[in-house]
């Protein structure tokens, strides 16, 4: 897409709008970053040494009178004030991930889903990267992609997506384009609708040609039922655990993958276990086979990946004890695949920030798996009110040490203490990941 450098204005000084900044000044813009918060001083000294001015603690509405183009940090709703400013005046106002599309000469494949998109993109990537593809892994996941179209020279992005991010994106194309699931999930931000929801999803589809592939999981109801209204242009390849498909499915706990020959591997090889990453590896290895990778790598890639920090992560054992970090769990779903995962009698530890979530859908699980029950949180009467039928003595505690310490004393040799929150962490911590570290360090001091 050619498009003339002029005035831009970059809402958050973050990971993708530092990368916005440097890609913008670059390519010859007139950079402005704002920021409504307090900007971090590397951030900040990493934009005085390339000559971005910037702004924090607030927005100076007098500086965006000529502002042509805006690049809005996924986490900042449309909804809030600076945003309506530049909406009223029809500036067009878009994500890291499309202004970077604008520079990128890359081939992408980009991943999007409730769940298991972070674990997919990863995986894809290291399939790509074990087949000696010049690749590089951006989105929600890894640098930002707009320092990395500025700065790299890569073949191939593996970008995994979030729905925050697809509603900023207009002209942006992938080449392949992975749906893993849709579960209710950031409703907060879809004036709680579901159907809101799922069209975000879905605009990882928007402007691909007969050209392009589009992989999705067909044993999705919300998924297959939206794709009943679409007519697709582009090739299409689906995953499946329940039915024989064109793409991957299971068959006597054998993946089959019938792109471009048939590929066989038993699941019990695989390097992730349970059904929501056999899942994953199905899409990853769908993708992997359109690309027309040898079957060798794509083999050797799904028996030997390493798992992610911060989803179903092995923290320790102590005392027979073992202590699981799944911090990454912000939904009900993530949280039913980690339970649902559970070989041991399980002390769950759950809380946070909600996002509307219904507890309903986990109920029988919890109950044919957990031990006991810890909120972390503030405001855990949603959670209480959910399981106290079950679970009378519900703990709650405020820090992630005293949850560690509560779990400790509760728990047997040959249990489980399981940190799946199933909520956002910004009650308490600074993010998830920060969420898991903390739970970390208090399970290694034990």
């Amino acid at each position: 897409m050619n498009i003339s450098p002029g005035n831009i204005v970059i809402l958050g000084a973050a990971e993708s709008g530092l990368g916005a900044a440097i890609l913008a000044n670059k390519m010859g813009w007139s950079v402005l970053v704002s920021d409504n918060a307090v900007i971090s001083e590397e951030n900040k000294n990493k934009l005085d040494d390339i000559g971005v001015n910037w702004e924090e603690l607030g927005h100076s509405y007098c500086d965006f009178e000529n502002t042509d183009l805006v690049v809005k940090s996924p986490g900042i709703p449309d909804n809030v004030s600076v945003v309506e400013y530049f909406t009223k005046r029809s500036i067009k106002v878009v994500s890291e991930i499309e202004f970077a599309g604008y520079y990128n000469k890359a081939k992408t494949i980009c991943i999007t889903g409730s769940n298991g998109k972070t674990t997919t993109a990863k995986w894809t990537y290291s399939i790509l990267k074990n087949a000696g593809f010049k690749v590089g892994l951006a989105g929600n996941v890894g640098d930002s992609f707009a320092k990395q179209v500025a700065e790299s020279d890569y073949e191939w992005y593996v970008l995994e997506i979030s729905s925050f991010q697809l509603d900023g994106m207009f002209d942006f194309c992938a080449d392949i384009s992975i749906l893993t699931n849709i579960t209710p999930d950031h409703l907060d931000r879809y004036n709680n609708s579901i159907e809101n929801y799922i069209k975000s999803k879905f605009k990882i589809l928007q402007n691909q040609t007969k050209k392009h592939w589009f992989i999705y999981n067909e044993d999705d109801k919300r998924i297959r039922s939206h794709l009943q209204e679409m007519n697709l242009k582009m090739s299409v390849a689906s995953f499946s655990l329940e039915k024989k498909v064109m793409g991957g499915y299971i068959d006597k706990k054998e993946i089959i993958i019938n792109i471009n020959t048939q590929f066989n591997m038993s699941i019990h090889e695989l390097a992730l276990k349970g059904k929501h990453n056999t899942q994953n590896a199905l899409a990853a290895g769908v993708a992997a086979r359109v690309l027309e990778i040898r079957k060798e790598v794509v083999r050797e890639s799904l028996q030997n990946f390493n798992n992610l920090e911060h989803r179903l992560e092995m923290v320790a054992k102590i005392n027979g004890i073992e202590f699981i970090n799944d911090s990454k769990a912000t939904n009900i779903n993530s949280t039913w695949y980690a339970l649902e995962s559970m070989d041991k009698p399980t002390v769950w530890i759950v809380g946070g920030e909600d996002k509307g979530n219904d507890y309903c859908d986990l109920k029988d699980l919890v109950k044919e798996k957990v031990k006991a029950i810890i909120c972390l949180g503030v405001n855990n009467e949603k959670i209480i009110e959910s399981f106290s039928e079950d679970y009378p003595e519900i703990i709650e505690v405020d820090s992630a040490h005293r949850a560690v310490m509560q779990a400790y004393k509760i728990a047997s040799k040959n249990e489980t203490v399981l940190l799946s929150p199933a909520c956002a962490s910004f009650d308490l911590f600074e993010s998830y990941e920060d969420r898991g570290n903390q739970f970390k360090k208090a399970v290694r001091a034990l």
